[in-house]
């Protein structure tokens, strides 16, 4: 047995759900999409933190349209379908992406809803897992408190919605563990970047450059949820893709 070389071993020591997820087979188009949608998320982020507001509203619109070029290529190369409701997820995301880059409650709110929609798809696309119900009352826990918490400080006519808005997206949350871990982490992050989100509204304090790690929260929820539900290795993954596939 020969010994592995330092590459080898820092790779071993990676956890799978961190690993860049571009398999044997997929083609270069889906490793030239990956790159675009690094590049685009490192625009962009960097631009949050040296305060550039231009290099955002450039760079957030290209972040979802590169991920599904990626899941797209991915998939077909590696089941020969694309999955509908992840492409359906990740495009609704993008919609919501795009309502909140206007300063207005109405663009919230479309935000939200579109947001929202993609939650179902997701939900729907994890129905068939079976998660942790421990996991899931830990979740129900930080909703009521979370929501409880936030009640007051809301403005009055955003509590129902963002309250509502709560429970779903906690529901998938929840509901990501199915695939496996990479998924999983991908649904506590969302909710993450979502829960900063809220107690903005609420005019609780921030970190600094709170838009930062909004951002940084969301794009790897969305990039562990697409990866994490693509896992070829996962005989769960290929039961959900076989389920709501394009070919």
């Amino acid at each position: 047995m020969s010994a592995a070389g330092p590459t080898a071993r820092a790779a071993l020591r990676t956890p799978s759900w961190a690993r860049p997820a571009v398999p044997a087979g997929a083609g270069p188009a889906a490793g030239v999409l990956l790159g675009a949608f690094a590049v685009a998320t490192a625009l962009d982020l960097g631009s949050l933190l040296a305060g550039w507001h231009p290099g955002h509203l450039i760079a957030k619109p290209f972040l979802m349209p590169l991920l599904v070029g990626y899941v797209v290529y991915r998939a077909r190369a590696t089941t020969g379908r694309a999955p509908r409701l992840l492409i359906a997820a990740l495009l609704f995301g993008w919609g919501g992406d795009l309502a909140l880059l206007f300063d207005a409650d109405p663009a919230f709110l479309i935000g939200m809803g579109s947001f929202a929609a993609g939650h179902v798809c997701y939900l729907v696309l994890f129905g068939r897992g079976r998660p942790s119900p421990a996991l899931g009352a830990a979740y129900a826990l930080a909703l009521v408190s979370t929501v409880t918490l936030l009640w007051g400080d809301l403005p009055a006519d955003l509590r129902v919605p963002v309250a509502g808005y709560s429970l779903l997206l906690t529901a998938m949350a929840w509901r990501s563990g199915a695939p496996g871990l990479r998924a999983g982490i991908g649904g506590a992050l969302f909710l993450l970047s979502d829960t900063l989100i809220a107690t903005g509204v609420a005019e609780w304090p921030q970190p600094p450059r709170p838009d930062f790690w909004i951002m940084a929260t969301y794009v790897a929820a969305q990039y562990l949820l697409a990866t994490g539900t693509l896992a070829p290795e996962r005989a769960y993954g290929r039961e959900a893709l076989q389920g709501s596939t394009i070919s």
